[in-house]
């Protein structure tokens, strides 16, 4: 069956991914690649290392996709083998460090307008496992208890994390602010 290419609805992008057909599978890749490719940059902080991820998380779903349930959107069993990907790739990586326990949770206040390019540096500068953990709860909208399956923690340690990612963009933002 061939599909009139970027008019296809989820199920025939779905049904035409299933029988190889390209034109199904280049509308899904660029229906789907650029904000794949921004949830995996937001993990690894590393252009080329999300890069990677996207390729690889891409493989992963046209092989897996006779196994979607189409319980959630497409869009969201995407994202998911995507921020998996990502995951096991930065875990990959020499300068991964699983950081010690404080379950503390505090909300921030920013007081006013954040210029959004200082905001997203801020965030990139984090150490590893603070940005991933809050990348995935403030920005991706986890739970911590979904945080710390994904990334094989505890519940604590994603609540520790987060709290120390808070503390450090305070600081970090601390400083633009008083300018």
């Amino acid at each position: 069956m061939v599909y009139a290419a970027s008019r296809m609805t989820e199920d025939e992008l779905i049904e035409g991914c299933l029988v190889n057909d390209r034109r199904a599978q280049k509308e899904l890749y660029d229906r789907y690649s650029r904000a794949m490719y921004t949830v995996a940059y937001r993990i690894t902080n590393d252009f080329e290392l999300a890069n990677d991820v996207l390729q690889e998380a891409f493989l992963k779903v046209f092989r897996a996709l006779g196994s979607f349930r189409r319980e959630a959107t497409l869009g969201a069993w995407i994202k998911t083998i995507v921020l998996r990907t990502a995951l096991s790739k930065v875990r990959r990586q020499p300068n991964f460090e699983p950081l010690e326990e404080h379950a503390a949770e505090e909300a921030i206040d920013w007081g006013h307008r954040i210029d959004a390019d200082y905001l997203e540096r801020a965030i990139r500068e984090l150490p590893e496992g603070y940005r991933m953990v809050f990348v995935l709860i403030e920005v991706e909208g986890y739970s911590h208890k979904e945080v710390a399956d994904l990334m094989d923690i505890s519940v604590g340690t994603s609540k520790s994390q987060l709290f120390y990612a808070k503390k450090r963009l305070r600081q970090a933002l601390g400083k633009y602010m008083d300018r």
